[in-house]
């Protein structure tokens, strides 16, 4: 059985990138507006979620279409990247906040917690960056599983449910594990 991961587009300008890994790791992937009904994706057979990047700043304050009712009744994997990861902390009750040192670029990601998303991945790699804002205080249910130098939530998991965020950008090739992180998030979805 084919596993179908659906891409969330939250306006982020690597979403169809999103897609394509996925496609090319055999995914049923599909690219789906952030408008979209919940009901709608289960209809489609929904596995697992992916909740892309979004327009510079968008993860500070706004809302993001309808990833609030995805994040609340989902029973299946939902990875947030950078502008989606900035949701995730917001709805459930963390802070997003400008960076002290915005991050563009290549930096150095530390993995500080075990978890299956980071599964057969060093403790340091290269990964690929480009935020403004950054996930400041964290939502009481989640731990952070890495950081860089200048960012303290380069990723976090919920402590029950199968949901992550990653504010760095696994999608593209700068990022030396990225396949592999979208290999885990399959995974994930397949459980």
């Amino acid at each position: 059985m084919v596993t179908r991961i659906f891409v969330i587009d939250n306006g982020g300008q690597w979403t169809h990138r999103e897609w394509r890994v996925l496609k090319y790791l055999g995914v049923d992937a599909r690219i789906f507006p952030n408008n979209t009904p919940f009901d709608k994706l289960v209809e489609e057979g929904v596995d697992g979620l992916v909740l892309s990047g979004g327009a510079p700043r968008i993860g500070l304050k706004e809302e993001l279409g309808r990833c609030a009712e995805y994040l609340d009744r989902a029973d299946f994997p939902i990875l947030g990247i950078c502008a989606g990861h900035q949701f995730i902390a917001r709805h459930f009750g963390g802070e997003v906040q400008p960076a002290e040192v915005p991050e563009f670029g290549k930096v150095e990601i530390i993995i500080d917690a075990k978890h299956p998303i980071f599964k057969g991945l060093p403790k340091k790699s290269i990964a690929w960056a480009s935020h403004n804002d950054e996930v400041t205080i964290v939502p009481q249910d989640f731990v952070i599983l890495a950081h860089s130098e200048s960012c303290r939530v380069e990723a976090m998991a919920h402590k029950e449910r199968a949901i992550v965020g990653l504010q760095f950008h696994p999608e593209v090739e700068h990022t030396e594990y990225g396949a592999q992180i979208f290999e885990n998030f399959i995974e994930m979805c397949k459980e």
